[in-house]
């Protein structure tokens, strides 16, 4: 586990601005509990830079950490109660003895914390009980995952207060995917955690699903001269669960053309060379999926070798490409359902026109309403966010960074 001091995990312009928040974070503590807090730990939210839909057939994804964090003043307790104040939300309370599923609990932070001491237990680690205050700035419902950016916290305050922290960063994600999975009752991969728990650009290969590689990539984000920005179209997500559940069987119903359950257990090659076949058994847009599939997951080994070169014209290329692809072979970009609300249609359109050939951008997180992403060079950063606000609304372009690390204790 990492311990920074706070000047290497912000950037020099949001660093007094920081110093504040967990100044803040301190005083709120000092209220709750009536002491100074010991220890500051912070974990950051994701976006996913390729692999769109991608890791429930085995694929390939890349995604970073972001400058956006959840952040947690803590102190040891002396005994096995872990109690966790998050600003905005009642406190939780739970006994590190107690690793019972409770379903009464699911779809709770307390299940989330409860099935990380249990996680750490389960994995022979050692668990004891804290007092936190939380404070998170990870938006929700863009896309930036703050469940698994909170689960990584705390993992991380286990880590740093009972296990020197000797649990690797690869492990506390594992952990944090057993949580979500088992106790808060969500189905969910392991990108969202291992992104936020390791930081920086990093590739997955989720080729064997109980030991995926994972791969950092050697890259100064912020030595590219792009801002990374998030644009919340405020789309309606009511009702287009089956449009996200169609995705995965359509893809796998290609694969089982062949015998196989998984796109990654069948070639690209496989597919083109009986294509017709496929078409009449499982319907074009499935053929096309797939198609995309392969595409993308292949991307992401190009994204990655363009940054550990320091080839960033060669890795935004990429990203427009993946983009393109979502958009017409994975078509993830508006529901038919739907056909009147196409925001991220219109911001794709918008910022193509705003970065003209500069830049990239692409669909952001699963699709079909929601956000989309873009590589920002950083004299179009002020005509981009103004024009997207226009037409989305005050706040819609969140401005970010790539953040190099992922779940550390903060020295302040």
């Amino acid at each position: 586990m990492k311990m920074l001091t706070i000047d290497k995990i912000y950037t020099s312009d949001m660093l007094d601005i920081q110093k504040k928040r967990y100044e803040n974070a301190a005083l709120e503590f000092q209220k709750l509990y009536g002491e100074k807090p010991k220890y500051f730990f912070s974990a950051p939210g994701r976006t996913e830079v390729c692999g769109n839909h991608t890791d429930h057939n085995l694929g390939c994804v890349m995604a970073a950490g972001v400058s956006l964090d959840v952040i947690a003043a803590v102190s040891p307790a002396d005994n096995m109660i872990i109690t966790v104040k998050s600003e905005g939300f009642p406190m939780d309370e739970i006994n590190a003895d107690d690793t019972g599923i409770c379903e009464e609990q699911k779809n709770t932070s307390a299940a989330l914390i409860k099935g990380m001491a249990a996680g750490f237990r389960k994995n022979g680690h050692n668990v004891g009980g804290f007092k936190a205050y939380t404070t998170s700035n990870v938006l929700k419902g863009s896309g930036l995952s703050s469940s698994a950016a909170f689960e990584v916290l705390i993992g991380t305050v286990l880590n740093g207060l009972y296990n020197d922290g000797r649990v690797s960063d690869v492990e506390v994600a594992q952990l944090a995917q057993y949580a979500e999975n088992v106790y808060f009752g969500k189905p969910s991969g392991l990108m969202d955690q291992m992104a936020s728990s390791v930081g920086g650009f990093i590739t997955i290969d989720f080729a064997d699903i109980n030991d995926p590689v994972i791969n950092s990539v050697d890259f100064d984000f912020s030595a590219s001269g792009h801002c990374l920005c998030i644009v919340d179209t405020k789309g309606n997500h009511a009702d287009l669960t089956p449009e996200y559940a169609a995705i995965p069987p359509e893809m796998k119903s290609v694969a089982q053309f062949f015998g196989k359950e998984f796109l990654r257990e069948i070639s690209k090659e496989d597919v083109l060379e009986n294509i017709c076949e496929i078409r009449k058994k499982c319907g074009d847009r499935a053929v096309l999926r797939s198609l995309h599939f392969f595409d993308d997951n292949e991307r992401v080994s190009r994204e990655s070798a363009a940054l550990n070169n320091g080839d960033f014209g060669s890795f935004l290329k990429l990203v427009n490409e993946s983009g393109n692809s979502s958009l017409a072979y994975l078509q993830n970009i508006f529901a038919p359902c739907s056909v009147r609300e196409q925001g991220l249609t219109l911001a794709l359109y918008l910022a193509k026109s705003i970065l003209g050939d500069e830049g990239a951008c692409r669909v952001h997180g699963g699709g079909f309403a929601g956000t989309i992403q873009a590589f920002v060079p950083v004299h179009k950063l002020e005509k981009f966010k103004a024009e997207t606000e226009r037409v989305f609304g005050e706040g819609a372009c969140y401005v970010l960074s790539v953040r190099n690390c992922g779940g550390t204790q903060v020295i302040i």
